[in-house]
């Protein structure tokens, strides 16, 4: 069993050219008990460094909850954004308790942030954790929560990247501007079919 797998993860490795890979994780929950063996044999032979899960469906939060309580896991990918906090109440403490480093992806609610906030001006309150923009006020909300090794957010365009990377300079939120963020994200009109 995992043998696929194991020749995946072998044709990754002529692919990229590499000895080692640092971290590659099972996609949206994929097979968590064969692929992880499959990881963890990896692993344990020194050709990866960190193996995780992800998941941005909120109906395999569930299972996701029961690998991290029963696998050994480094990092756990999740969908995480001010308008999308589901993930605070149990799988963030979750990954803080068991020490699993956490990716965010979709920080910016897959672009809703965006269309909620278009027209409006950034509050006040942003200048007090360095926030010049949409883009860092939304990731510096992320990168404040002590669960968080990392956001991913995904664009292709060098802007968009240039100003990304300004969202983890400068000082973050304190858990007072946290709340500030969440009242002001939730006082944004709602988006049809939301």
């Amino acid at each position: 069993e995992g043998a696929g797998e194991a020749a995946q993860l072998e044709t990754s490795f002529t692919r990229y050219k590499q000895p080692k890979i640092d971290l590659i994780q099972v996609h949206n929950m994929g097979d968590p008990a064969t692929q992880l063996g499959v990881l963890r044999e990896f692993k344990k032979a020194g050709r990866v460094r960190y193996i995780g899960i992800t998941t941005t469906f909120p109906n395999q939060y569930e299972q996701l909850v029961q690998v991290m309580r029963n696998e050994p896991l480094d990092f756990i990918g999740i969908d995480y954004a001010a308008d999308n906090r589901d993930v605070e109440e149990t799988i963030l403490p979750l990954a803080m308790e068991k020490k699993i480093a956490v990716l965010a992806y979709a920080p910016f609610g897959r672009t809703s942030l965006f269309r909620r906030a278009a027209g409006k001006e950034l509050p006040a309150f942003a200048k007090e954790f360095d926030a010049t923009t949409w883009a860092q006020f939304f990731l510096k909300f992320i990168l404040a929560h002590p669960a968080i090794t990392a956001v991913t957010p995904a664009t292709s365009q060098a802007k968009n990247m240039l100003d990304n990377i300004g969202g983890g300079i400068g000082r973050l939120p304190t858990e007072a501007h946290r709340k500030q963020i969440i009242e002001f994200v939730d006082a944004l009109p709602a988006l049809p079919g939301r």
